[in-house]
């Protein structure tokens, strides 16, 4: 059964079978959730053993709100911005090089995750804490996968995981939990509202 996601039911209320039905709310969302991900990509978090970005975090919540569709568009938006040579990828990543270099993986894995974040969504998952925190699982998982993946055939299988996984578990902890926090009670707050 498809279940409504986040931005139809804070933007149509109960009425959400319009679901984001006009071209302009569509662009607008768009060009939202592209910048809060470019923003998210720059600001850095100390944390050990490595800075933490609010990157996965936001690119899953886009996911997870926006639905597969929208927020697919917006990663695809935000990649498209990146390729053209706006400073919106972390580090000092520019252009198509970006999408091809080490970190490319990761750069597709945010596409694939949004998907598959939208998807389980209109399934339900992300209004209480445990499909939260299991979507999360799921959309990081896919992240790690095609980004270990891709990275490995710069560096090889054993850098490949500790440099660009193991080194961040800690921190996509700290954002689970966060977004465990956040969705549920964004869903009650909706509910509430439209009584």
């Amino acid at each position: 059964m498809r279940h409504h996601v986040l931005t139809d039911a804070i933007l149509f209320g109960p009425s959400a079978a319009k679901a984001i039905s006009t071209p302009v709310a569509k662009a607008f969302l768009i060009v939202v959730g592209s910048l809060l991900l470019a923003v998210s990509a720059q600001i850095k978090i100390p944390f050990y053993p490595v800075p933490v970005t609010g990157q996965t975090l936001v690119v899953l919540l886009i996911g997870m709100t926006y639905g597969p569709r929208l927020g697919g568009a917006t990663v695809v938006a935000y990649l498209l911005q990146g390729a053209m040579g706006l400073p919106v990828f972390a580090g000092a990543a520019v252009g198509v090089a970006a999408l091809v270099g080490p970190t490319g993986g990761y750069l597709a894995g945010f596409l694939v995750a949004a998907v598959i974040m939208g998807f389980l969504a209109e399934r339900g998952m992300g209004r209480s804490v445990i499909s939260t925190v299991i979507a999360m699982m799921i959309g990081n998982a896919v992240i790690y996968a095609m980004g270990v993946a891709w990275l490995t055939s710069f560096i090889g299988m054993e850098k490949a995981v500790m440099l660009g996984m193991a080194k961040f578990l800690y921190g996509d902890a700290l954002k689970l939990v966060v977004a465990a926090c956040l969705m549920p009670v964004a869903w009650r707050v909706v509910k509430s509202a439209q009584k």
